[in-house]
C-alpha cells in the first residue's frame, strides 16, 4: 500500500463523521515506453518550452484559460493551491442507491478506504456491514488531483477484505449518447431454437473466472524484439492470425461450435511459462 494516501478527510453521513484515508486499488497499466530518436544521429530528441519569441524558462510558465480566440486569463499555480472547496477534505454522502442501479459504464477507478484510527474503524465497520446487508452504495464527491470527482462507496465484494471500497464514477456529461454509435443497428429477430443452441454453447464453456489467467503480452513481445535486435538475432516470427471462417448459417455454426467446445480449465500464462521452463 502506498505510504501516502491519495485523499485524506472525512466521510459525512448525516451527523456521522468518519475520518478515513483513500489509497489507489490499482497499479498504472504497464506500458512500453519509447524515446524519440534522430534517425540520422541516433541521438535522443529533447523538447523545449518555446513561444514565438524563443525558449521560455520554467519559472515563467503559468496556466492560461482561453476565454476567446488567442485571449487568455493567466492563473498562477499558487492561486489554484489557495482555492478551498469542501470536498477537498469532506465527502458528504448525498444519497444511498441500490448497487445494481449504478451502470457499469459509470465505473472508472477503484480505491481502498481505511480508517485513520481504532475509533474510526468501529464507525467504518458499522457502515460497511449496513451497506453490505442492504446492498447499497453511498454517493458523494471528493476533490483531488486538480478536479472534483463523483464517487460511490460501499462494502467490498469479498467479505474477508478489510476496509471499504470507493469507486470513481463518471459524470453524466462524460458519457456518450449510445445513439451516436448504435443508431444504425437493427434489432434482428431471434428464433427459439437458435437461442437455445447459443445458451447451450455458453453453458458448456462457462467456468470460474480466473484473473491470473490473463496477462498483457504486448510488453513481453516488445522486449523480445528489442533483445533480438540488440544481440543481432533473427527477429521473432509473428504469430499466425487465427483463421477466419465465414458464417453462412448461424444454426450450423452453433452446432459445430457445440461439437468442438469442451469444458476446460483456463490455465494462467504464468503456469504455462513455468511448465516450459521446467521442460
Amino acid at each position: 500500500m502506498p505510504t501516502r494516501p491519495t485523499w485524506s478527510g472525512s466521510i459525512q453521513i448525516s451527523l456521522v463523521s468518519i475520518s478515513v484515508n483513500i489509497f489507489p486499488a490499482t497499479n498504472p497499466g504497464r506500458q512500453v515506453e519509447f524515446h524519440q530518436i534522430d534517425r540520422k544521429t541516433h541521438k535522443r530528441v529533447h523538447h523545449q518550452n518555446v513561444d514565438e519569441s524563443g525558449e521560455v524558462e520554467k519559472a515563467d510558465i503559468v496556466k492560461g484559460f482561453e476565454y476567446a480566440k488567442d485571449k487568455y486569463i493567466e492563473i498562477d499555480p499558487d492561486e489554484l493551491k489557495a482555492l478551498r472547496i469542501p470536498t477537498a477534505t469532506t465527502m458528504q454522502i448525498k444519497q444511498f442507491v441500490k448497487a445494481d442501479e449504478i451502470s457499469s459504464a459509470l465505473y472508472d477507478r477503484p480505491y481502498f478506504v481505511t480508517p485513520k484510527d481504532e475509533v474510526q474503524a468501529k464507525a467504518l465497520s458499522i457502515m460497511r456491514k449496513a451497506l453490505a446487508q442492504t446492498d447499497t452504495s453511498g454517493i458523494g464527491e471528493i476533490a483531488f488531483s486538480g478536479r472534483e470527482h463523483l464517487v460511490a462507496i460501499g462494502a467490498p465484494l469479498d467479505p474477508k477484505q478489510k476496509g471499504m471500497m470507493l469507486y470513481m464514477l463518471r459524470y453524466e456529461d462524460e458519457l456518450r449518447d449510445p445513439k451516436s454509435s448504435l443508431s444504425g443497428v437493427k434489432e434482428a429477430s431471434v428464433d427459439a431454437d437458435e437461442l437455445a443452441l447459443a445458451k447451450q454453447l455458453i453453458a458448456k464453456s462457462t467456468s470460474r473466472f480466473d484473473l491470473s489467467a490473463y496477462q498483457n503480452d504486448y510488453e513481453a513481445a516488445v522486449k523480445n524484439l528489442v533483445d533480438a535486435k540488440r544481440k543481432g538475432k533473427p527477429l521473432p516470427e509473428p504469430e499466425p492470425a487465427p483463421a477466419k471462417t465465414k458464417v453462412f448459417n448461424i444454426m450450423d455454426a452453433l452446432r459445430s461450435s457445440l461439437a468442438e467446445s469442451k469444458p476446460k480449465k483456463v490455465v494462467s500464462k504464468k503456469s504455462e511459462r513455468r511448465k516450459k521452463v521446467a521442460a
